[in-house]
């Protein structure tokens, strides 16, 4: 089914260049308006369209932040696994929107969870003990063939995001009978069981919940896409819909936050695997 395509992909991360084409054309115009002594009107639709690519900029900081423009109606195929562990979890980020769901400006991430286990849960506690999910089993989300799988990297100290190679950290990445991919990623170092080629069967465990690539405390991530995402850059690649079954809510629960009385509250679905 059609999902936007690459073209799509492409013309999204284009927006990124604005973080450097934007300040030096701001630069440049504003250099040029003083040597000149004057502000033409070319000068000004520079400048104003040179303002609006530093859009993405307010992105990263989490504001006005916008949905990637995939459809979940027309997007495919889709994949419906069970929970990634047996434990009872709440939906840190989940769903169609970036309300509810901070994945949702990313292509490749477009309908990916975070998914996290209590205590703990948006601690400001520096000890990966402290975290209710660290540790904690993953299993196999489906029966499918491993296409690759990470060990080795280091566990992140929670609260501090540092820079890291490889974004997914520990990770086991499942070739599905689509011809699609699902990752599961942020494993605990030295805790993955499966390697490349194995058949794994649903339900199995492949590793433990860690804090390793790109993460600030625990928790687990998963998501469905398009391409192989073997030697891709990140955020390169078409997500697509995943769906979770056997655990009595929604197809595709939603997670998110609230502020009250100065507080952080999460308000996103409890889930747990309950079996066919």
């Amino acid at each position: 089914m059609y999902s936007g395509g690459m073209l799509a992909v492409a013309g999204w991360n284009i927006l990124g260049a604005g973080l450097l084409l934007g300040p030096l054309t701001i630069l440049s115009v504003t250099f040029h308006a003083i040597r000149k002594r004057r502000f033409s009107r070319p000068m000004a639709a520079a400048m104003a369209l040179a303002i609006v690519s530093l859009m993405p900029a307010l992105w990263l900081l989490g504001l006005f932040t916008i949905t990637f423009p995939y459809s979940l109606a027309t997007s495919g195929p889709s994949a419906i696994v069970r929970l990634p562990a047996d434990n009872p979890m709440r939906v840190v980020w989940g769903g169609d929107n970036v309300k509810v769901n901070r994945h949702a400006m990313t292509p490749d991430q477009r309908w990916a969870y975070d998914l996290s286990i209590e205590p703990g849960i948006l601690s400001k506690s520096s000890r990966l003990e402290d975290y209710g999910c660290y540790g904690k089993t993953v299993v196999a989300p489906v029966t499918a063939r491993v296409h690759f799988a990470i060990d080795g990297e280091p566990d992140q100290t929670p609260r501090k995001l540092g820079a890291t190679k490889n974004p997914l950290g520990n990770a086991v990445v499942f070739a599905l009978d689509t011809g699609t991919y699902l990752l599961v990623a942020h494993l605990k170092r030295g805790s993955v069981l499966v390697r490349a080629g194995e058949q794994v069967r649903e339900g199995q465990p492949i590793g433990q919940c860690g804090n390793s690539g790109n993460t600030t405390e625990p928790h687990i991530h998963i998501h469905h896409q398009r391409q192989d995402p073997k030697d891709r850059t990140l955020g390169m690649s078409e997500g697509l819909p995943l769906y979770f079954r056997d655990h009595g809510g929604a197809a595709m629960p939603e997670g998110g936050f609230q502020f009250r009385g100065g507080k952080v509250v999460l308000t996103g679905a409890e889930i747990r695997h309950q079996g066919r």
